[in-house]
């Protein structure tokens, strides 16, 4: 077994990964961190726009390295710098209570929203108002289990490089594209341009998403709104959609948390879709 090469906490390549916790220093060196063999996994094949590889540097214990020996070949094989450390450096770089052995940093992946339109997406998740961390990965999990095409993350909304978001994607951050910092009237008009139909998902809505998949309305390219995981939508969001969807509540509880709500409605429109894509392949 080989020794860790990196073994001081204090060591300025640890320091600099360390600093990626807070969101200004994310910003202004427009990196982020993907912790855990998944992740990193998926940091390591992904490259951006320009071709440039997402992933630039790993930091691996040695037991890691040896148990995820195919994902330090695909780091280096991108071109990352790759250390061998010590579990004092990783339990330093990592944001998590037990790390995984293996944290990678990564260059921002996010995608310009003109570049989201010009794809004519069939499928969006629009993401307004919302906070929490772990919900926002968890539907960017959903969004990709669905096969959407893009999701956009309002002005409003967390950051999307926040440690538990990343985390939470399981790594679907990067398998779709993202746009941040888009405010809710521009996602709205723009996708509306665009030839998408738009979708406000809240529990007191007017239309019931049974009766949109009866009446075959589901069909057509469909952007969702969700959103702040306590409050819901505002009245003024809720005003910019062409309808505002209710998940019926079959038994007797009293609501859906905001991902389990995104998941039913993406996937049904998802579902409503598929003889359309079919045509469309």
């Amino acid at each position: 077994m080989r020794t860790p090469e990196l073994i001081s906490p204090r060591s300025p390549r640890v320091t600099a990964a360390r600093r990626l916790a807070k969101r200004s220093f994310r910003g202004k060196e427009r990196r982020f961190i993907a912790e855990g063999p998944q992740a990193v996994r998926e940091a390591a094949g992904h490259r951006g726009a320009d071709g440039a590889a997402t992933l630039i540097e790993l930091f691996s214990t040695v037991e890691a390295a040896e148990r995820y020996a195919d994902i330090v070949a695909a780091a280096r094989a991108a071109g990352a710098l790759v250390h061998l450390a010590s579990d004092d450096v990783l339990a330093e770089v990592s944001q998590t209570v037990t790390p995984q052995g293996i944290v990678g940093v990564c260059r921002f992946l996010d995608t310009p929203f003109d570049d989201v339109l010009r794809a004519r997406p069939k499928l969006v998740a629009v993401l307004a108002h919302v906070r929490d961390p772990g919900n926002a990965g968890t539907v960017l999990r959903c969004a990709d289990a669905a096969g959407a095409d893009a999701v956009v993350l309002t002005d409003a909304s967390v950051d999307l490089y926040n440690p538990k978001s990343v985390r939470a994607s399981v790594g679907s951050l990067f398998h779709l594209p993202v746009a941040v910092g888009v405010p809710v009237e521009q996602a709205v008009s723009g996708l509306r341009d665009a030839g998408v139909r738009i979708l406000a998902a809240d529990g007191a809505g007017d239309d019931d998403l049974d009766d949109e998949l009866d009446a075959g309305t589901m069909g057509t390219p469909t952007a969702w709104i969700f959103g702040n995981e306590a409050w819901g939508l505002p009245e003024e969001t809720r005003a910019l959609a062409d309808a505002v969807v209710r998940v019926p509540i079959h038994g007797k509880a009293e609501s859906l948390n905001l991902a389990t709500a995104a998941a039913v409605c993406l996937y049904a429109s998802a579902r409503a879709q598929r003889p359309a894509r079919r045509t469309d392949g």
